[in-house]
């Protein structure tokens, strides 16, 4: 009983710990104080009007949800087919395909920028919204493989076998049978990819241009200036993070 104590007090410290910034950002969005201050002097909803009443925050973020989905859709795709191919297929050196479709989570995301900037130079996509899609896409599509993977892996294939024996083809045995019962999977994928292109930082630093994303516009802000906008933006983007990894979770459960 002693030990079951200490293992949840610990636990409790630990998430105490990595929480806390949010305890402090979220409260500091509300202040009225023309700068950072903790504990607010007063309430004030000034700095999330700061932000919805300036065009270049909302531009910023206009360009992010534009990037994200349009990164989580083609991320998806690739990762149900790499997902299918690989457990599916009687590929050869499966470990080291493997570590291919997951290397870019494997690998600092520094390396990957600096590798894509040195590519996109030749091409001229610099800036490009194209450029940030393939971008974050290669840093999305392990996501999703991994939790499509996971989904496949107690799947009956005899229920394809019996759809495909009664006259279906293979396209619509997958959308009206596959699809479904991997769905949990896939969306929990699709919302995994949408965070991480949302959310990428590095990636988009070295690819976007003078076409910033939210996370670089935030970086470029506390780099060049601290404004209290800068807070309300963050406690927006928390909460958009709690709400997707909840809905996650949930699918998670469902599955």
């Amino acid at each position: 009983m002693n030990w079951k104590i200490a293992f949840y007090l610990i636990c409790g410290v630990v998430l105490l710990y990595l929480t806390l910034p949010i305890f402090i950002v979220i409260p500091m969005s509300f202040s009225s104080a023309d700068y950072l201050q903790f504990p607010p002097p007063g309430f004030s909803l000034k700095w999330y009007r700061s932000f919805f009443n300036d065009y270049h925050w909302l531009l910023a973020a206009e360009r992010s949800f534009k990037v994200a989905i349009i990164t989580t859709i083609l991320a998806t795709f690739l990762g149900i087919l790499s997902s299918l191919s690989f457990m599916r297929g009687n590929l050869k050196k499966k470990d080291f395909i493997n570590f291919l479709l997951l290397s870019p989570m494997i690998f600092p995301v520094i390396v990957i920028s600096i590798a894509i900037y040195g590519f996109y130079a030749k091409l001229g996509i610099i800036g490009t919204v194209f450029g940030l899609v393939i971008g974050h896409t290669i840093m999305a599509v392990p996501f999703v493989f991994v939790t499509v993977s996971a989904a496949l892996t107690n799947y009956n294939m005899e229920i394809e076998y019996a759809s495909l024996s009664l006259g279906a083809n293979r396209l619509k045995t997958f959308l009206k049978i596959t699809l479904p019962i991997i769905r949990p999977g896939v969306l929990s994928g699709a919302l995994f990819a949408f965070i991480i292109s949302f959310d990428e930082v590095v990636v988009s630093m070295f690819i976007s241009g003078w076409r910033y994303t939210l996370p670089v516009k935030m970086w470029m802000d506390v780099r060049s200036e601290i404004n209290p906008t800068i807070t309300a933006v963050s406690s927006l983007l928390i909460c958009l993070s709690v709400i997707i990894l909840g809905s996650t979770n949930l699918l998670m459960r469902k599955k």
